[in-house]
């Protein structure tokens, strides 16, 4: 009888790291390989430093003493003072423009955010005739141009004797903050379930209290953001600032930073120190809401 002996054919095991013919493992879905990973760092970090030039620039320049360092601006690094900061806040009305803009820009974000607040979630839940209009209607309001808005404006703060008010100003903001807010917050108060409404009035809620305690506290991402943008939109507004504004101490810092440049004079060593001074507030409101901001602005781009 005859022994007969069967071979296996020669396979590499891809299992077995040790098999020098053993296949490359495959890379798992949703892994870059390094060569992806650094192209991606490199692109954002040239990003990052193409959105930061701008600020580290005017700050550079705040720190020459004359006003024609910016022509020159190889001769600052030799004759760098803060002597442009100091000169801003003790000869000019800068604490004057700061209290103005933030009276502005404070009032517009609460009024604003009330007001859109109110108005996203009327329409959010509420089914009253024309309510598809309505949002229509607040969508046109931002088709037409500041220049065109100007002279009808003024006409109606000048009847309502509001001319140089912080009130007018605020009302004016508001006007252009709010249907932009009503939208974000409408479709943000889409993504939250009905259910919370019903189980609310169950437990005896009116329709106010149960937008008050349970809705709004869900809705702080949504919120955010319309605050940040009402804000903004005040704070570094200048059309209507100059032209509804006639004291120079209530001017904003929009306003007041157009002092420093004349007909036949141009200061602006000043002004990019004033600049400087001016993002502070700003940066300081960004850092109370920048944790709800990548929510609110993601959250409401979608229903579920």
């Amino acid at each position: 009888m005859s022994a007969t002996t069967v071979q296996k054919s020669a396979q590499p095991d891809p299992a077995d790291p040790a098999d020098p013919v053993a296949a490359p493992q495959l890379v798992r879905r949703g892994r870059r390989g390094l060569a992806a990973t650094l192209a991606s760092h490199g692109i954002l970090t040239v990003a990052s430093l193409i959105a930061l030039f701008p600020i580290a620039w005017l700050l550079f320049l705040s720190l020459g003493p004359d006003k024609d360092d910016y022509l020159h601006p190889g001769r600052i690094w030799d004759k760098m003072t803060f002597d442009n900061y100091a000169f801003v806040l003790q000869h000019t009305n800068f604490f004057d423009w700061m209290k103005s803009s933030l009276i502005v820009s404070l009032g517009t974000t609460v009024i604003g955010v009330m007001v859109a607040a109110t108005t996203g979630y009327a329409v959010s839940r509420m089914r009253f005739p024309g309510y598809r209009k309505f949002m229509w209607v607040l969508l046109v309001t931002q088709m037409f141009p500041i220049a065109v808005l100007i002279v009808p404006m003024y006409e109606i703060l000048s009847d309502l004797r509001l001319i140089d008010s912080y009130l007018g100003l605020v009302l004016v903001y508001c006007s252009t903050a709010v249907p932009y807010c009503a939208w974000l917050l409408k479709g943000y108060f889409d993504t939250i379930p009905f259910e919370i409404d019903e189980a609310g009035r169950v437990d005896g809620l009116t329709p106010f209290g149960t937008f008050a305690r349970l809705i709004l506290p869900l809705a702080k991402p949504g919120l955010a953001v319309a605050a940040f943008y009402s804000f903004i939109t005040a704070f570094g507004e200048v059309a209507f600032a100059s032209t509804f504004m006639l004291s120079d101490t209530k001017y904003t810092f929009a306003v007041g930073l157009q002092s420093f440049v004349s007909e036949h004079d141009a200061q602006r060593n000043l002004m990019a120190a004033t600049a400087v001074l001016v993002a502070i507030p700003v940066s300081a409101f960004f850092y109370l809401v920048q944790k709800n901001l990548v929510a609110g602005l993601t959250a409401g781009g979608t229903k579920g």
